[in-house]
């Protein structure tokens, strides 16, 4: 008996190899309009047309943990507290949120909100137990968009376990109206003890240690399992840029490459952070070609050359404006780089920030002034409170040169 290929198994043959290309043409083409959701952001630049905006709703101060731990400095107002935030801060929250997200909608762009669920609830697992949960103000921390996918984190924080659930809802119906829309999550860790480091949690480690160690690259969270936080990723087109520290190891990493065979993933660190959690109050893109970097948390030279040989100027962002973070802040004053971009031209900065709102208006930038320093202790700043759903625009190579070492970052 003589086998043949059929020509409708040949044609599917050839269709797989062309879906990534199809998929991605079809997203080019296809006409935002805000009557339907459609799932598309390749960068953190493009015109801004859809995004999820965060509410102070329930927020807490966790109990200790692991990661939590070695995060909050020695000094911090917050140690030795936890349960709900003061309901007057959780309300100033609130409205800073709510008028952030009018802002936005006045600008002609869609804002959905989550669903907060009770953070006052243990989170408990056959792993691991903690007294409650910590809040949804930070989307950016959950969900990563790329393309037509939006991937739900695996997290770090045991008490950020069930975050996810507060954006199902708006998956759910993404996914029941835009039929290209991928709903991915990844897998979840277990967080038990054997993913932290000790050392990190003997308490009063001093400020030099941590740098010795991040420089090391030697951080709180082990490489038991994969594990990252959304915010430690940044999107140029093709390529993926995430930053190695606590929240993110090197096996997330590794997943996050396996997961996105079609981009090129490369691994930063920042040696003068002490405290690495989060890329977006370190180093911030603007615009294609120009990216903002903390000035005591520079990229190493050996990791510049994916920028420099692609001629994309990083340049020292402006102090901050305060000395301090808010009361009962994790976020140190540099949440004054952590700004939303709403198209190339265009960039909203939170209103005190003048130092870093003056640097961007040098630098040919529209600045919009948002009131948003009294939500900080909910989650962060302006990056961080929003997660992109659509931006107009498809998939560029921005670093058509890749260094031979791009790969090992």
């Amino acid at each position: 008996m003589q086998l043949r290929s059929s020509p409708t198994a040949a044609k599917s043959i050839v269709g797989n190899s062309r879906d990534l290309a199809g998929r991605l043409n079809r997203m080019k083409t296809v006409k935002w309009s805000p009557e339907r959701t459609q799932v598309n952001s390749w960068n953190e630049w493009d015109p801004l047309k859809h995004v999820i905006v965060g509410y102070a709703t329930d927020c807490h101060i966790p109990p200790p943990e692991p990661a939590l731990e070695a995060k909050v400095p020695e000094d911090s107002d917050m140690r030795g507290q936890w349960g709900k935030r003061p309901q007057d801060m959780i309300d100033r929250g609130n409205e800073l949120l709510d008028t952030f997200a009018e802002m936005l909608r006045g600008r002609g762009i869609r804002v959905d909100r989550p669903t907060p669920i009770d953070f006052s609830q243990p989170v408990v697992t056959p792993d691991f137990e903690t007294g409650s949960g910590f809040g949804c103000m930070p989307p950016r921390d959950v969900l990563l968009t790329v393309g037509n996918e939006i991937l739900e984190a695996t997290m770090s924080y045991r008490c950020r376990w069930f975050e996810y659930l507060c954006y199902r809802p708006l998956l759910t119906r993404y996914w029941e109206e835009d039929r290209n829309f991928r709903h991915e999550a990844a897998p979840k860790p277990r967080l038990a003890d054997s993913d932290y480091r000790p050392d990190y949690l003997s308490g009063n480690i001093s400020i030099e240690t941590r740098l010795e160690w991040t420089a090391e690259k030697y951080f709180v969270t082990t490489e038991e399992e994969p594990l990252f936080d959304a915010a430690d990723v940044l999107r140029f087109g093709k390529d993926l840029v995430v930053q190695h520290g606590f929240t993110t190891n090197l096996k997330g990493i590794e997943w996050i490459r396996r997961h996105f065979p079609e981009h090129r993933v490369h691994a930063t660190n920042f040696p003068g952070d002490p405290y690495p959690i989060h890329i977006d109050a370190t180093f911030t893109p603007i615009r294609p070609g120009l990216i903002l970097n903390n000035p005591e948390r520079r990229l190493p030279d050996d990791q510049r050359a994916l920028f420099t040989r692609n001629d994309w100027e990083i340049v020292d962002a402006a102090r901050p404006a305060h000395n301090s973070p808010p009361p009962l802040c994790y976020s140190s004053t540099w949440l004054s780089m952590n700004v939303l971009v709403l198209d190339p031209k265009t960039v909203c900065v939170e209103k005190s920030e003048v130092h870093q709102a003056e640097q961007l208006d040098r630098l040919g930038m529209e600045v919009v002034e948002v009131d948003l320093r009294d939500a900080y202790a909910f989650g962060g700043g302006l990056h961080c409170c929003t997660a992109d759903v659509y931006r107009e625009g498809g998939i560029e190579d921005y670093f058509p040169i890749q260094p031979d070492f791009a790969e090992a970052m």
